[in-house]
């Protein structure tokens, strides 16, 4: 075990999406302790991320040392403001599908599309799916559709039909780890490779060779085994320091 069973929480925003994320959970899980926090909008509210950010550090601000964050895509951006905003709660950040600019996500794309070609709302998203999953069975991939639907309507995304925003992104103090697919066409290599003007000694950037968007769902002992290996060098860092402070 690297940590205590409350050090590492995995950020969910997207209810309608977590099954991609089970098969990493549930591989990270035999070795570390993984705890969830989960948001979901309702569409009587305004689509905010800082509600979302507000109601982590309401559940954060009690813990009396800082906590491992980790998340995926529009999770992970929440992950990424909260990591701003409350340097000293967070003691690493790990970003799956995230890049610069960090509010890139699918979201941006599929109103990118909407309002540049003359395709219907379902055309979008079922292209949009085929593209993120790459799956060859039609009827897994209609069933998929619903699911995007839904995180259209629940999820704390940024954008709009009528708006893209955008954020101002600068250098993290906390150790960060940035994992990716190259086959991801939402957020691709080219702008994920721009955190290497952010990355401090001892950060890391992966990337999955397949996978698409939801690489970590079809791959998830490829990206548990950057994850732990990341998360271990930072307990011998730890462990080192404090040999040379009792010395």
């Amino acid at each position: 075990m690297i940590f205590n069973s409350d050090d590492v929480l995995w950020l969910s925003v997207s209810p309608s999406l977590q099954c991609f994320d089970r098969p990493l959970l549930n591989y990270l899980s035999q070795y570390v302790p993984v705890s969830l926090w989960e948001y979901q909008q309702t569409q009587d509210e305004a689509c905010s991320l800082d509600s979302a950010v507000k109601l982590l550090h309401d559940y954060l601000k009690q813990r009396d040392r800082p906590i491992h964050l980790i998340g995926h895509s529009t999770s992970g951006l929440i992950g990424l403001i909260y990591a701003r905003r409350y340097p000293e709660k967070v003691s690493s950040l790990g970003l799956l599908a995230v890049g610069l600019p960090s509010v890139i996500n699918w979201q941006a794309h599929y109103y990118t599309h909407l309002a540049a070609f003359p395709w219907t709302r379902q055309q979008v998203l079922t292209q949009m799916v085929g593209d993120m999953l790459g799956l060859k069975n039609p009827q897994i991939h209609k069933r998929f559709i619903s699911y995007f639907e839904y995180d259209l309507a629940f999820s704390p995304s940024p954008h709009s039909l009528f708006k893209k925003v955008d954020l101002s992104d600068r250098p993290l103090e906390m150790p960060l780890l940035i994992c990716s697919s190259k086959t991801d066409f939402v957020v691709s290599p080219i702008v994920v490779s721009r955190w290497f003007e952010f990355m401090k000694q001892g950060d890391r950037l992966w990337e999955c060779p397949e996978g698409r968007h939801f690489f970590h769902h079809f791959y998830p002992q490829q990206v548990g085994e950057e994850i732990l290996h990341f998360w271990q060098s930072l307990s011998r860092k730890k462990t080192i320091f404090n040999l040379r402070f009792q010395m």
